[in-house]
């Protein structure tokens, strides 16, 4: 089973990278992190509808057809880590790939968060996109830590 996070934004500060390379490092092969940058439509005259619409074009195009989907949504359902773990133990018995859509800076088109199988919050705080990108990450490393019974998860 694969992670995929696609994410809309590119060109991040290095520690973003850094920090995300960090937890795609720790995962076990069989749980492995991919992460899919999505480039912005640029903002030159376009309503936030068409801006949304393009990126989700982008997106559609960028991940597997057959994939488990998560939208990464503010909105969404707020899960604690052993939800997490649960969910993720689930989808590697059932296999294929899951794939996390984290938006851009005005979200997702309303097509994209339609057609999801889940859609979470990782905090009802407001965050930076770059950080969410290595707070996903994470969770998926502690609910898989979790579920191996390694001591990263002590909670």
């Amino acid at each position: 089973m694969k992670f995929i996070i696609c994410a809309v934004g590119h060109k991040m500060p290095d520690w973003v990278a850094a920090g995300f390379r960090e937890y795609a490092r720790r995962m076990p092969h069989e749980a492995a992190i991919e992460l899919v940058e999505i480039k912005p439509e640029k903002r030159t005259g376009l309503k936030v509808e068409q801006l949304l619409d393009a990126e989700a074009d982008r997106i559609l195009a960028a991940i597997p057809s057959r994939r488990r989907l998560v939208v990464m949504d503010e909105r969404g359902r707020q899960w604690s880590t052993a939800r997490l773990a649960e969910s993720v133990r689930n989808w590697m018995r059932e296999g294929g790939d899951t794939v996390f859509i984290i938006g851009g800076a005005d979200g997702l088109a309303a097509a994209i968060r339609n057609s999801a199988d889940e859609v979470l919050a990782l905090s009802a705080l407001t965050m930076p996109h770059a950080l969410a990108r290595i707070l996903l990450a994470e969770q998926l490393y502690r609910a898989v830590s979790l579920i191996k019974g390694h001591p990263y998860h002590r909670g």
